[in-house]
């Protein structure tokens, strides 16, 4: 059997339904390599370290959201990155730890500071934050619901969070609508 040749983004793509299908804690260079029929050495020809390759993962995750432009809807733009987000298992966990070491592209801050306009840019950074916060929390109660984890097992896990993040949205527009320009 000769070996199929893969390429930054064939290896990113199955890195996702690698994700996807098994979950951050399981998510190795060694198991993406078994997954892609190649040794784990070969993965470092296209990412140094399983850090930038999860930046990459991170990327494709939020590719979804929509390009920056002027007057777009604040609360439309914040639900496209939480459901990009929450696409896939353990996404909002792979995308925050990326973020926090300032890895991966700011496509989604670049397209909340174009919603924002003038306002000052820690406030597209700290609406980006929040939704991270936000799409974890969901993701974690919804992975403890499933394996069983939380004491009313029939209870909803993401009860009032809709209402919480939409409040929070609403929060930070009325901010940004009496902030003067930066």
């Amino acid at each position: 059997m000769t070996a199929q040749r893969h390429d930054r983004d064939s290896v990113t793509a199955t890195a996702l339904r690698l994700l996807d299908r098994v979950g951050l804690p399981d998510l190795s260079m060694r198991r993406l390599a078994t997954e892609l029929e190649v040794q784990p050495s070969a993965l470092y020809w296209h990412f140094p370290s399983k850090q930038v390759l999860l930046a990459a993962v991170a990327d494709r995750i939020l590719a979804s959201v929509p390009e920056p432009t002027a007057g777009a809807d604040l609360t439309a733009v914040a639900s496209a990155i939480r459901d990009a987000l929450l696409a896939y298992r353990d996404g909002a966990e792979v995308v925050m730890s990326t973020y926090a070491m300032r890895l991966g592209a700011r496509r989604a801050q670049d397209t909340l500071q174009a919603v924002l306009g003038d306002a000052d840019p820690a406030l597209a950074d700290a609406v980006f934050e929040f939704v991270l916060g936000h799409s974890t929390l969901l993701q974690q109660r919804m992975h403890a619901q499933s394996v069983g984890a939380v004491a009313d097992a029939e209870a909803d896990p993401t009860a009032d969070l809709d209402r919480v993040f939409h409040a929070g949205i609403r929060a930070f527009a009325a901010v940004s609508a009496d902030r003067p320009p930066a």
